[in-house]
């Protein structure tokens, strides 16, 4: 098998990166990715965060190149992917500082990612810090030409992928007892969103 390769991942890395330097913070411990991918964010992230034990998690047949990435960069601070896909896993057990997803919400489906934050607000303690990036729509509307042409591309791979709308996914946060802190912009019309669990 061939080490998996996302070019998308090479290009918002180091903004993402950037920014997580100003929320993590030195006694956070455990953090938890969900929708690890091809591990690519890992490998580079981690390395950055020798204090934290970064937790990998994604459906079972990514496993393998995750670990690929993982194995070929010997970290000693990334753990081994573990099973994981809303609507249908037990949530990780992982004690989890903050709970990282990149790039996770607008490929699953709306009922899996309501699933989502209902487990997030299940089983995480307060505190926690939650943070999710992506494109977003706002108001309803597509911020950009392109996010419009992404929204189409993800519904002929798949009807029920799409890009969310901020105030629901924000909405149904609060209703879990997780509140906004705050709306990062970030390059290529995406976002960064940080939450708080209460």
């Amino acid at each position: 098998m061939e080490k998996p390769n996302s070019p998308a991942c090479e290009r918002n890395q180091q903004p993402i990166l950037d920014v997580l330097k100003t929320l993590i913070k030195p006694t956070d411990k455990n953090l938890l990715e969900i929708g690890s991918g091809t591990g690519q964010h890992t490998v580079f992230m981690a390395p950055n965060f020798q204090h934290i034990s970064w937790h990998t998690s994604d459906l079972k047949e990514n496993h393998a190149g995750i670990n690929m990435w993982l194995d070929d960069a010997n970290l000693k601070n990334t753990i081994k992917p573990v099973i994981y896909e809303a609507g249908k896993s037990d949530f990780p057990q992982v004690n989890a500082d903050i709970v990282i997803t990149i790039n996770t919400l607008h490929i699953m489906s709306w009922q899996n990612v309501q699933s989502l934050i209902v487990q997030l607000g299940e089983c995480l303690i307060t505190g926690t810090t939650i943070i999710i990036y992506g494109p977003f729509n706002y108001d309803g509307k597509f911020t950009s030409d392109s996010n419009a042409d992404f929204d189409v591309w993800l519904k002929q791979r798949n009807k029920h992928s799409g890009i969310r709308d901020f105030e629901m996914v924000v909405s149904h946060m609060l209703n879990a007892g997780i509140n906004l802190v705050t709306d990062i912009e970030m390059p290529a019309n995406n976002r960064m969103l940080h939450f708080l669990k209460n």
